[in-house]
């Protein structure tokens, strides 16, 4: 009898296991976006231009240096931060400074942004500046989309296809 009674638990807990699995991959019903809106999302990863030009090493500077550590050129490795805009309708959407990583300073700066749009016609601008500069921007893109409900547009930086593109 202890037997039958063990297993008879043993599938009543996995029944109600199995139930409270079935209900709640079906319940709360999830929207990830009104039905009347579009997606815009911002993803990239990007490795900034270097913060310092590299400079020549003299022979004098050089000398001092033990013979494994004798470059003649020393670039720094710091990079810059990555700093992005995104207008929509002439109206300042999304800005960021995104920070290089690495313990360095010299990695990517990656930047991830999901903005939510009502559908429809809107003029987006998109703005980059990767470099030193403290006032402009290095890419800047402009375009009027026409975005569909549910619809997913994604801003990305490609360098080799000349810097924002739009998907």
């Amino acid at each position: 009898m202890g037997r039958f009674a063990a297993w008879t638990g043993q599938a009543l807990l996995y029944g109600m296991f199995a139930a409270v699995i079935a209900v709640f991959s079906s319940w709360p019903t999830y929207h990830h976006l009104p039905d009347d809106h579009a997606l815009i999302k911002l993803s990239f990863t990007h490795h900034a231009e270097r913060m310092h030009e590299c400079e020549e090493v003299s022979a004098e500077e050089l000398a001092k240096l033990s013979p494994n550590m004798r470059a003649p050129v020393r670039c720094p490795r710091e990079r810059s931060p990555v700093t992005v805009e995104v207008d929509l309708d002439g109206n300042l959407a999304y800005r960021e400074t995104a920070s290089p990583s690495g313990l360095s300073g010299d990695g990517a700066a990656s930047v991830y942004r999901r903005i939510p749009v009502p559908a429809g016609v809107h003029r987006l601008s998109v703005r980059l500046r990767d470099s030193v500069r403290t006032e402009g921007f290095d890419f800047e893109r402009s375009e009027i989309v026409d975005l569909g409900p549910a619809e997913i547009m994604v801003i990305d930086f490609d360098a080799e296809q000349g810097g924002i593109t739009l998907q």
